[in-house]
């Protein structure tokens, strides 16, 4: 394992760039991909819902990911929003280092 994790977060198009400009400033991710739009179907309260949403692909530092989770929790517009950690078990050396070097300290 490595100290990197990557975070899944489900978040309404046009809330995806100020929610992940928001966490760049902090330094609580060191980047994020955007994929999508995606269509997501889900339970909602008894009802079946559908939404187009943008799936955030977030690379962060295991040590901070606490603090990102919550500040999510924070900016995002859901009620219960989609927030997955993802262990990192290896990858090139060299980009683990530039991840946990992006998420060393806040602003």
């Amino acid at each position: 394992m490595t100290d990197v994790c990557v975070v899944l977060c489900t978040v309404p198009e046009d809330r995806a760039r100020p929610l992940v400009d928001a966490l760049l400033h902090e330094r609580l991710i060191a980047c994020a991909n955007f994929v999508g739009p995606v269509v997501s179907r889900y339970v909602w309260e008894g009802a079946v819902e559908e939404a187009r949403e943008t799936l955030l692909v977030l690379k962060a530092a295991v040590v901070r990911v606490e603090v990102l989770r919550q500040r999510i929790l924070d900016l995002h517009p859901y009620e219960v929003p989609e927030i997955l950690e993802l262990p990192v078990a290896g990858g090139h050396p060299p980009y683990l280092r530039w991840v946990l070097e992006s998420c060393a300290s806040g602003p």
